[in-house]
């Protein structure tokens, strides 16, 4: 549920920002005056959500000067070029580009790294089983918290659940020891990344850097990335500095951003420790993994949506041969409720409604309010279910002793079974249609159609 999540993170900022961006953005005169009154509204929403005041000062005096240095008050449409400066200008605080992490060599080794209860493990099985599924990897995640029986068992849980071999010796107590062996193992069996889990503490003390720091000099690694909790808003900023003049890590991993923060870490980081945040941590499930785009996130803050997530999500779900198969029985009328079914499964992997629905251009304060439940389809689903192999394929035989069957063995109401079949109805002719370039009989039922779900 990211963005959804995001979207309650960033939700007073956003709601802050886009008043106080209301009057450039309308077509009202824009004055020096106004300018400089709307960007101290926007240092005050930068500073309660938790960014630090420096950064949120030097933040708002770079917009000015770039406002009044490229001429905002005579040009056409100074609002939404106001806007544009200001998104420019978070995008950068919050790192500018996506950063990668380096796979180059074989075995690629990463160093986790944070305070206990960061979420270093979950996150390590999460970052394992996206390189395993989406760069093609071969990865082993080392236990090597060894003052946490527990910690040894959960990392064991997680590689079992995401089919990842996970390498522990509860008879070694060294790290530094488990650490190399970890990478040995690694080489001799085929593995070509490692992931280290490493201890934490429940604070920064002396004792856990000579550690950690003893662990990344034994291993060389690759990537050394710090894991924190967002939720823990500017303290988490300072762990990450405090963390970074001992081990000069190569970026930042922020988990539990589906809690209730006011985002300024996420904000402010960046400019504290000069690194970049490579990824974010958006749930409990190991697919809750996300690689960090400041200007999508500008974006998403800004109200403004972001398209290319979704159409990333979409294209993640398309199968070129599967849409051959769906487009023929489009064009021969056979298009079915078991089709329709495979496309409800496809959508539901790319995400929460509510998130995917967030993710379109002035949708996100429209939903804000609105409950959708988690799982919006499972109705549908069962109608759908309780339907015999026939009906299915030919839903026109579905009379009303078999409405009043499918109601019952759905649990719903036949009035919901009339409103799936009406709709399904509808979506069937509006297929055709864009198959035969109807656009201006689509348009007309689209129309008419205003009040479908």
């Amino acid at each position: 549920m990211f963005y959804f999540q995001i979207q309650i993170m960033f939700d007073n900022l956003s709601d802050k920002l886009d008043k106080a961006l209301h009057v450039l953005k309308g077509h009202g005169q824009i004055t020096e005056i106004n300018v400089a009154e709307t960007l101290k509204e926007v240092r005050r929403a930068l500073v309660d959500a938790d960014v630090n005041y420096k950064i949120a000062k030097d933040f708002t005096a770079r917009v000015k000067e770039k406002a009044l240095g490229q001429d905002v008050l005579k040009s056409l449409k100074p609002g939404q070029l106001m806007v544009k400066l200001v998104k420019d200008e978070l995008t950068d605080l919050m790192g500018g580009d996506a950063a990668g992490i380096d796979l180059s060599k074989s075995p690629s080794v990463i160093l986790m790294s944070g305070l206990q209860g960061s979420g270093k493990t979950t996150f390590s099985g999460k970052l394992a089983n996206f390189l395993k599924t989406k760069k093609t990897k071969k990865p082993l995640l080392v236990a090597c918290d060894v003052y946490r029986p527990a910690a040894i068992d959960q990392l064991h849980v997680v590689g079992d659940a995401i089919g990842v071999e996970v390498y522990s010796d509860k008879e070694n107590n060294d790290p530094v020891s488990l650490a190399k062996a970890g990478v040995d193992f690694a080489k001799a069996n085929g593995h070509n990344v490692v992931i280290v889990d490493t201890a934490g503490r429940l604070a920064v003390d002396q004792e856990m850097m000579d550690e950690i720091s003893n662990i990344h000099k034994a291993i060389e690694p690759s990537e050394t990335l710090f894991v924190v909790d967002s939720m823990t808003g500017q303290d988490a900023v300072n762990t990450a500095k405090a963390f970074n003049d001992v081990l000069n890590f190569d970026g930042v991993i922020l988990t539990k951003l589906d809690g209730d923060t006011r985002g300024g870490a996420a904000l402010s980081i960046k400019s504290v420790v000069k690194k970049p945040i490579k990824f974010i941590g958006t749930g409990e499930k190991m697919e809750a993994i996300d690689i960090f785009y400041p200007s999508r996130m500008a974006d998403r803050i800004l109200g403004m949506g972001d398209v290319v997530s979704l159409v990333e999500r979409a294209q993640e779900q398309y199968d070129e041969e599967e849409a051959r198969k769906l487009q023929k029985k489009i064009a021969k009328d056979q298009f079915g409720f078991d089709d329709f079914l495979n496309q409800i499964q496809q959508i539901k992997k790319m995400g929460n409604m509510k998130d995917l629905m967030g993710m379109i251009p002035g949708m996100g304060k429209m939903m804000k309010d609105v409950d959708i439940d988690d799982d919006a389809f499972k109705h549908v689903e069962a109608i759908i279910k309780s339907m015999t192999p026939d009906e299915r394929s030919k839903p026109q035989i579905i009379n009303s002793s078999r409405k009043k069957r499918i109601s019952k063995g759905s649990g719903t109401s036949i009035q919901q079974v009339n409103q799936l079949l009406k709709q399904f109805n509808q979506m069937g002719k509006m297929m055709k249609m864009m198959q035969g370039g109807g656009g201006r009989k689509m348009m007309q039922m689209m129309q008419g159609m205003q009040g479908m779900r």
